[in-house]
Protein backbone atom coordinates (compact mmCIF):
# COMPACT_ATOMS: atom_id res chain seq x y z
CA UNK A 1 0.00 0.00 0.00
CA UNK A 2 0.84 3.72 -1.29
CA UNK A 3 2.01 5.99 1.57
CA UNK A 4 1.10 9.97 1.37
CA UNK A 5 4.43 11.64 1.84
CA UNK A 6 3.39 15.24 0.49
CA UNK A 7 -0.32 16.54 0.72
CA UNK A 8 0.16 20.82 0.03
CA UNK A 9 -3.09 22.54 0.41
CA UNK A 10 -4.15 24.45 -2.77
CA UNK A 11 -7.13 26.64 -3.89
CA UNK A 12 -10.59 25.49 -4.29
CA UNK A 13 -10.74 22.65 -2.11
CA UNK A 14 -7.51 20.98 -3.57
CA UNK A 15 -4.28 18.79 -2.56
CA UNK A 16 -0.99 18.55 -3.75
CA UNK A 17 -0.27 15.35 -3.47
CA UNK A 18 2.84 12.79 -3.65
CA UNK A 19 3.24 8.98 -2.84
CA UNK A 20 5.83 6.69 -1.54
CA UNK A 21 5.51 5.47 -5.26
CA UNK A 22 6.03 8.60 -7.08
CA UNK A 23 2.66 8.99 -8.06
CA UNK A 24 1.49 12.87 -7.48
CA UNK A 25 -1.42 14.52 -8.63
CA UNK A 26 -4.37 17.14 -7.74
CA UNK A 27 -7.07 15.50 -5.04
CA UNK A 28 -9.88 17.60 -5.10
CA UNK A 29 -11.62 17.46 -1.93
CA UNK A 30 -14.77 18.88 -3.04
CA UNK A 31 -17.02 16.30 -4.14
CA UNK A 32 -16.25 14.98 -0.44
CA UNK A 33 -17.74 18.07 1.16
CA UNK A 34 -21.36 17.32 1.17
CA UNK A 35 -20.86 14.75 3.89
CA UNK A 36 -21.29 15.60 7.79
CA UNK A 37 -18.01 13.98 8.65
CA UNK A 38 -16.54 16.68 6.42
CA UNK A 39 -18.21 19.38 6.72
CA UNK A 40 -15.25 21.13 9.20
CA UNK A 41 -13.34 21.06 5.81
CA UNK A 42 -15.34 23.91 4.57
CA UNK A 43 -13.56 26.37 6.59
CA UNK A 44 -9.99 27.23 4.78
CA UNK A 45 -8.29 27.77 7.69
CA UNK A 46 -8.82 24.49 9.11
CA UNK A 47 -8.79 22.61 5.86
CA UNK A 48 -5.12 24.30 5.33
CA UNK A 49 -4.17 21.70 8.58
CA UNK A 50 -3.96 18.79 6.34
CA UNK A 51 -1.07 16.48 6.93
CA UNK A 52 0.31 13.06 5.79
CA UNK A 53 -0.60 10.35 8.40
CA UNK A 54 -1.62 7.04 8.48
CA UNK A 55 -0.73 6.35 4.84
CA UNK A 56 -3.12 8.88 3.88
CA UNK A 57 -3.92 12.46 5.21
CA UNK A 58 -5.39 13.47 8.05
CA UNK A 59 -6.75 16.82 10.22
CA UNK A 60 -6.37 17.35 14.13
CA UNK A 61 -10.53 16.69 14.35
CA UNK A 62 -9.72 13.74 12.81
CA UNK A 63 -11.37 13.61 9.24
CA UNK A 64 -9.25 11.50 7.00
CA UNK A 65 -8.57 10.04 3.44
CA UNK A 66 -7.07 6.77 2.89
CA UNK A 67 -4.24 6.25 0.29
CA UNK A 68 -6.51 4.43 -2.06
CA UNK A 69 -8.87 6.74 -2.04
CA UNK A 70 -6.67 9.65 -3.06
CA UNK A 71 -5.01 7.53 -5.53
CA UNK A 72 -7.75 6.65 -7.01
CA UNK A 73 -9.35 9.99 -7.38
CA UNK A 74 -6.01 11.40 -9.25
CA UNK A 75 -5.43 8.27 -11.51
CA UNK A 76 -9.43 8.58 -12.51
CA UNK A 77 -9.01 12.69 -12.75
CA UNK A 78 -5.83 12.07 -14.77
CA UNK A 79 -8.23 9.34 -17.03
CA UNK A 80 -11.14 11.77 -18.05
CA UNK A 81 -8.28 14.68 -18.47
CA UNK A 82 -6.88 12.18 -21.19
CA UNK A 83 -10.44 11.17 -22.99
CA UNK A 84 -11.45 14.92 -22.89
CA UNK A 85 -7.78 15.84 -24.87
CA UNK A 86 -8.63 12.92 -26.75
CA UNK A 87 -12.11 14.03 -27.86
CA UNK A 88 -10.66 17.44 -28.75
CA UNK A 89 -7.31 16.73 -30.79
CA UNK A 90 -7.84 13.57 -32.50
CA UNK A 91 -9.39 12.63 -35.65
CA UNK A 92 -12.68 10.06 -35.34
CA UNK A 93 -13.36 8.04 -38.28
CA UNK A 94 -17.24 7.41 -38.53
CA UNK A 95 -18.59 4.87 -40.76
CA UNK A 96 -20.81 6.80 -43.81
CA UNK A 97 -23.03 4.64 -46.18
CA UNK A 98 -22.12 5.94 -49.31
CA UNK A 99 -23.86 3.36 -51.65
CA UNK A 100 -26.05 0.76 -50.62
CA UNK A 101 -23.93 -2.08 -48.60
CA UNK A 102 -20.71 0.15 -49.04
CA UNK A 103 -19.22 1.69 -45.93
CA UNK A 104 -16.76 4.43 -46.60
CA UNK A 105 -14.99 6.63 -43.79
CA UNK A 106 -15.17 10.26 -43.09
CA UNK A 107 -12.74 11.67 -40.94
CA UNK A 108 -14.03 14.31 -38.24
CA UNK A 109 -11.90 16.96 -36.65
CA UNK A 110 -13.13 18.07 -34.00
CA UNK A 111 -11.91 21.97 -32.93
CA UNK A 112 -10.51 22.63 -29.42
CA UNK A 113 -12.27 24.29 -27.21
Amino acid sequence: MDTIIKAVPLDNYQLDILTSSGISGIFDVKPYLKGSAFKELENISYFRLVRPAHRGIMWPNEQDFSSDTIIWDIKNAQRKRIRIDRVRNEPRSYPVLDKPGLYIRKYLFLSKG
